[in-house]
């Protein structure tokens, strides 16, 4: 038995011309305002890694920027020589690692099995509640969630064990973090495969059936391939964002027995940055962080387009 797999894209590639931007004008003047807030939130603000060379303090920051004291690469040494650093980029790199690897895989698996309801009222209703705890803030889903994985929560209590989830020193604190921003963003993160899904020519699926393929042979052999080139770009994109992890909920779930596993880098710059009002190092911190961003985008990048995949730039 053999099973028609789903065709691979055509790439059209156009050259940069006046007659091409006057043939697009009207996307172009859709996209400017878009364009517009990047310069001003996006790339002004950049202006400000001048203090990571800078010792900038609430003394010196009334001062213009070129009669701040120029500190070199002081701010990044003294990063990189805290105690907290190692433990720290180690927390950051595991749960991106956890973190990206587990939610595009729940949110795949989600997709597939929404795509495959039948019964279009279930289906909605299901889709709308799994994505309602994307909007919910993360000081509420923290409570929610100390209340079930607290010592003594409703886990402990129903199971008449003492698991300890979210007060255990230990990098089984990150697998807690990670199924929790799963449970929260994996309704949400569906949506795009299933936009993918839905572009996928109906055709094929036919096809199978008459060639005797059942429900999971046309999901491995058509809808797999249909939406591979989505799932490689949002995973370069994922990549890319790898140390993005987010400080509040970091700050919301840990407590003070498992600190040392649930300080990430975001909320390292923000302690020795603001806390200790030496805006400078946390200006460093952060710079760091986005330019390991940078180069990481560009490798995954590079690697999908070297592995005949679909590349993001």
């Amino acid at each position: 038995m053999s099973v028609r797999k789903a065709p691979k894209e055509k790439v059209i590639k156009q050259k940069f011309s006046m007659q091409l931007m006057w043939k697009q004008r009207y996307l172009l003047l859709m996209s400017l305002p878009f364009v517009v807030w990047l310069i001003v939130f996006k790339y002004i603000p950049l202006w400000g890694w001048t203090m990571a060379f800078q010792d900038v303090r609430p003394k010196t920051m009334t001062l213009p920027i070129w009669q701040r004291p120029f500190a070199g690469f002081d701010n990044f040494i003294k990063a990189f020589e805290d105690r907290m650093f190692a433990q720290t980029m180690l927390n950051t790199i595991g749960l991106s690692i956890i973190g990206i690897a587990f939610g595009t895989l729940m949110a795949i698996v989600f997709a597939l099995m929404l795509n495959e309801i039948r019964f279009v009222k279930f289906k909605k209703i299901t889709q709308t509640i799994s994505y309602l705890p994307h909007f919910v803030s993360w000081v509420v889903i923290a409570s929610i969630a100390k209340m079930v994985l607290n010592d003594g929560g409703m886990l402990d209590t129903a199971l008449h064990t003492k698991l300890g989830l979210m007060s255990t020193n230990s990098p089984l604190f990150w697998f807690t973090v990670v199924l929790i921003n799963t449970w929260k963003e994996v309704g949400w993160d569906a949506i795009v495969y299933l936009s993918a899904m839905a572009g996928i020519d109906q055709g094929l699926y036919e096809a199978a059936k008459v060639d005797g393929a059942n429900r999971l042979q046309r999901i491995w052999h058509i809808t797999l391939p249909g939406i591979k080139p989505t799932i490689v770009v949002l995973l370069i994109m994922s990549i890319g964002g790898a140390l993005n992890v987010g400080m509040e909920r970091q700050m919301l779930l840990s407590n003070g027995i498992v600190q040392d596993h649930a300080m990430v880098l975001s909320w390292f710059a923000y302690i020795r940055g603001i806390g200790n009002s030496n805006y400078g190092l946390g200006t460093a911190i952060g710079m760091f962080q986005s330019l390991v961003g940078i180069a990481l985008l560009f490798i995954a990048n590079k690697v999908a387009g070297l592995l005949g995949e679909s590349r993001l730039i």
